[in-house]
């Protein structure tokens, strides 16, 4: 992993803390941050607790203990914003939290199993993605008849970018418009690509074929996947805002 700014570091290392004594008491942080230990045999531990004489957990010695990666790790398991890593992960959950349970349920289920089941969290982000896509494009103001609810992620961003006016085309003025789309696409084709060819989910899979079994190649994804679906909500709620009007019980007059 690449080295990350000092100064960074110690401004994650105080949200890291600040949200743990908001979430938790001091007992409950020492319990929770023990669970982060990762043992490689007797005397050899990634960090350690440390404690007071009086027995309180030294929360500040504690953390700064802790190395870069499991930091990282830590602030994403508290929704804090994170660099280089998956930065696009805490915004995009809160997003989908409020209007999209399906997919909020399948994209925690995918954060939760990056590290041991790294081919079953690209799985659940990409069907996380195609279940927003699908209930954007139910949207009456931009209904697609051709919309088939068994179309898979390549299929529902090309209809999705053509309601946005993003889907590249021959008649497109704008390159840089064009050239996203075409981007987007892509990615789409090559995520749905690994979801069906290098995860248990995929059919017929044997004891010789490749199945995705490190964990930087589902943040990398599931980072992705979360870049995308944040910008096409994005795109959704700019083009095609909610009618937040409410209308009030006094006379406009």
């Amino acid at each position: 992993m690449e080295q990350i700014s000092p100064k960074y570091m110690m401004t994650l290392i105080n949200n890291i803390k600040s949200e743990l004594t908001k979430q938790y008491s001091n007992s409950d942080i020492r319990t929770y941050l023990t669970r982060w230990i990762e043992y490689y045999g007797t005397f050899n531990q990634n960090f350690g607790i440390s404690i007071y004489d009086n027995g309180d957990l030294d929360l500040d010695t504690t953390i700064n203990n802790i190395d870069d990666e499991t930091l990282l790790k830590i602030a994403i398991d508290l929704d804090l914003e994170t660099p280089d890593y998956i930065p696009s992960i805490p915004v995009f959950k809160n997003e989908v939290k409020a209007s999209y349970q399906t997919a909020s349920k399948a994209l925690e289920r995918a954060f939760k199993n990056i590290e041991k089941e790294p081919d079953s969290a690209i799985a659940l982000a990409n069907a996380a993605l195609e279940s927003i896509i699908k209930e954007i494009l139910k949207d009456e103001r931009l209904f697609d008849k051709t919309y088939n609810p068994k179309d898979t992620l390549g299929k529902l961003i090309e209809k999705c970018l053509k309601k946005f006016n993003t889907f590249p085309s021959s008649y497109m003025n704008d390159q840089n418009v064009k050239q996203l789309g075409s981007g987007l696409i892509s990615c789409c084709q090559a995520i749905e690509n690994l979801r069906s060819t290098q995860t248990l989910t995929a059919h017929g899979k044997t004891d010789s074929d490749f199945i995705i079994d490190d964990s930087s190649t589902a943040y990398f994804i599931v980072n992705a996947i979360s870049t995308i679906g944040l910008f096409l909500l994005k795109q959704y709620q700019k083009l095609y805002p909610h009618n937040t009007y409410e209308e009030s019980d006094e006379l406009p007059f």
